[in-house]
């Protein structure tokens, strides 16, 4: 299996408070020559970069001019820090300190204030209202002004710049009006410290909280990557050893412990066991595997010792791979977040324009420059755009971790963005609505033969075949509980069938030529064969001593969930269509027993992409899912493109979306994922738009108190971020639960 993308140069952003922070990273990293794509993500502190020829010190550099920190991930993931961390310095000291330290320095200065409704006039000497407020204002906000004077210096703003622009000026004014009042006794000037050490109080309150449900959405991930194992058994000349996950190469050969954990992927050569594949696959049943099986890294072994061969290691395995489409998704841009970029480019320079406004229009017009610049303060603090950044990136991560703990792997958000729209599936047939293996559908025996007994023979002449078909009988033969007899001189004949004894008796097993060829009758069987065949099933004619015995008709089956899947799809308002190579009678057949009224039969691959693109064309957006390498073109024809990850590698790096497993009600689910988490999005965005479209006004006309604009300010961000972790309540829906 491989899911592997093309992998881009990953950088971790330190310093990045608001959508503008984006932007600024973004047109950094897009000017260095050979880089193609720059992605920032907010929400996770990457930068995504694609091209030619990249260097990471000249990338890390360039972010640095930029005003921000940067840090190679492949230098990080070399040094053992989870891929999932969203900071790069470690702080010595608890993340909630600094909140702690300013709400006591700042609950002095805002008792007053809570006094006031009881009729009690006091307020603390403004010395020590200064001494309170400028250990908040210069130690505690310091980042405000080192990530502000970052911005300036790149000739651009942020949430930072605001802030510290905001609360500066209600301190200085507040110093200013205690020095003008110091000489005349008896006099208390009204001081606003309290608004500044509230407001970087507020703002750090809310980074705080905002960082800690931010860290929530990568819990996915977080999941996945405990997943791995640390050691192996590894059985090396004769001798076991336990070595690090590291030192595994392709072809040791491991042993797993019953209740150990699958090291890597591999195939095992001896024992059997049951694997719990839940948080690979989603599957929430213990999975039975012997030998020649495949088992994944990951699973845990629950009951019987197995050894193994590895087959692949490190991020070849599956699950690293799915570890790093999981990323690589909550990574890259929704394009809708395009257009929320281009507004937030333009953010803060137009909020700075309007709080120059506010304080001109209150000082020039009102005459009242102290109410001017509080309100001018106001504006600044109320339209901080961290809530506009983390709208759709905290949506898509807790969307595609979710999906990707249900066993659907999202590969990009523009998959995930365009799946809500889909109105028309095509489906391959093969392997994706059935089993993709011929299995024994009915058995029609002359005369009072029974069918145990033609089975038995059946199974005598074909015990020793590796051919599907041979294995299809021996499956049947196995449920009906029969004995095997034993065969001699068997034969093979090649285009007709296969001859053997069986207890003495000359046995025939195949098709209709190797029957008219040894002078057969089988037209006390015709009409029954007919039936078979127009319905597109394969028949094995069986004769004994030159007498027909049976025909047995073998064909692929439905998977038991096909015909929920496509109803499920019908009341969701998408439509459904089969797309298939094999013939007219056999799509007929399984198209009925779907309840699908469109179908195509005799389809070509490159005829599947064709149809798909004929769909699209009648303005459809439309979903192709498949598991071969025939149905590649077409998956990258569709609008979405969804593999089974139960076929080849080539369709699931094709399809942007992998189905961990070969259950069609999956396609449904991945649309119901997608849908709820747009929706996330628009009421993200709509929320933080809000915010600013009504708070701006609300505090350039003086109805906003500085404090309350913080307070509000904080509110969205973490607000944002809340309501998109409701998406992690989100379950399919044969387990019942929406978000």
């Amino acid at each position: 299996m491989n899911l592997s993308n093309p992998h881009p140069v990953t950088l971790q952003i330190e310093g990045m408070t608001c959508a503008s922070c984006v932007a600024r990273v973004e047109k950094a990293l897009l000017k260095i020559p050979g880089v193609e794509t720059a992605t920032v993500n907010l929400a996770t502190e990457k930068a995504s970069v694609e091209g030619k020829g990249l260097s990471p010190q000249i990338l890390i550099a360039a972010v640095e001019k930029a005003g921000y920190a940067a840090q190679d991930q492949a230098q990080i993931d070399a040094s053992e820090q989870s891929a999932t961390n969203t900071a790069i310095a470690h702080e010595k000291t608890p993340s909630w300190l600094p909140v702690l330290i300013a709400a006591l320095l700042s609950f002095p200065l805002v008792v007053p204030m809570l006094i006031m409704p009881l009729g009690l006039d006091w307020a603390l000497p403004g010395w020590i209202q200064m001494a309170l407020a400028t250990p908040v204002q210069f130690w505690l906000g310091v980042r405000f002004y080192k990530a502000g004077w970052r911005a300036l210096k790149a000739g651009a703003g942020n949430m930072d710049l605001l802030v510290a622009m905001g609360t500066t000026a209600a301190y200085g004014l507040s110093v200013y009006l205690m020095l003008q009042h110091a000489g005349h006794e008896g006099m208390q000037a009204h001081l606003y410290f309290e608004s500044a050490a509230v407001i970087i109080t507020l703002v750090l309150l809310g980074k705080w909280l905002e960082e800690r449900a931010k860290k929530q959405t990568v819990e996915a991930l977080r999941a996945l990557e405990s997943l791995k194992a640390t050691t192996a058994i590894v059985r090396r000349h004769g001798l076991e050893a336990e070595v690090p996950i590291r030192e595994v190469r392709v072809g040791d050969v491991l042993l797993v412990r019953p209740g150990g954990r699958v090291p890597v992927d591999g195939i095992i050569l001896n024992g059997q066991s049951h694997f719990d594949e839940s948080l690979l696959t989603g599957e929430s049943m213990p999975v039975a595997k012997g030998v020649k099986d495949k088992v994944t890294g990951g699973a845990v072994n629950a009951d019987g010792l197995i050894i193994m061969q590895a087959s692949a290691v490190g991020s070849q395995t599956m699950l690293s791979q799915i570890i790093a489409m999981v990323e690589h998704a909550q990574a890259v841009k929704a394009p809708i977040q395009r257009t929320v970029d281009k507004v937030s480019a333009v953010f803060v320079p137009v909020v700075l324009g309007l709080s120059l406004l506010t304080l001109l229009a209150w000082g020039l017009y009102a005459g009242d420059w102290e109410q001017a610049l509080l309100n001018a303060v106001a504006v600044q603090v109320i339209a901080c755009p961290c809530a506009l950044g983390l709208a759709t990136p905290t949506s898509i991560m807790a969307g595609t971790g979710v999906a990707a703990k249900h066993g659907i792997l999202i590969k990009d958000a523009e998959a995930l963005e365009t799946a809500h729209r889909i109105s028309t599936v095509a489906f391959d047939k093969t392997g994706t609505l059935t089993e993709g293996k011929p299995k024994v559908i009915e058995i029609n025996v002359v005369n009072t033969t029974s069918p145990e007994i033609a089975m038995a023979f059946a199974w005598a002449v074909q015990q020793h075949s590796d051919h599907p078909l041979a294995k299809a009988i021996g499956d049947q033969a196995q449920a009906m509980s029969l004995k095997t007899m034993g065969s001699e001189d068997s034969k093979a004949l090649p285009g007709r069938g296969v001859q053997a004894k069986v207890q003495g008796q000359m046995v025939l097993l195949g098709n209709k030529r190797l029957m008219n060829e040894e002078g057969i009758d089988t037209i006390g069987l015709q009409h029954l064969a007919d039936a078979h065949e127009a319905k597109g099933r394969t028949l094995s004619w069986l004769a004994v001593d030159g007498q027909l015995m049976a025909v047995i008709a073998m064909g692929d089956t439905l998977k038991p969930s096909a015909k929920s899947a496509v109803e499920r799809l019908h009341s969701m308002g998408v439509d459904s269509i089969m797309l298939t190579g094999d013939n007219a009678g056999s799509a007929s057949a399984i198209a009925l027993a779907l309840g699908l009224s469109d179908f195509c039969a005799n389809v070509l691959p490159a005829d599947k992409a064709v149809t798909v693109a004929g769909l699209k064309a009648q303005g459809r957006v439309v979903a192709m899912v498949g598991d071969g390498i025939n149905d590649a073109p077409a998956l990258a024809c569709a609008d979405v493109g969804i593999a089974m990850s139960t076929g080849t590698d080539v369709a699931m790096h094709t399809a942007g979306i992998t189905l961990m497993r070969g259950d069609p009600n999956l396609v449904a689910d991945a649309i119901d994922i997608s849908k709820h988490t747009f929706n996330k999005i628009r009421q993200n965005l709509f929320w933080a738009f809000f915010y600013n479209l009504v708070g701006i006004p609300l505090a350039a006309f003086g109805l906003l108190n500085p404090m309350i604009a913080g307070a509000a300010m904080a509110f969205s961000s973490v607000s944002v971020v809340s309501n998109a972790l409701l998406l992690k309540r989100w379950k399919p829906q044969e387990s019942g639960g929406k978000a």
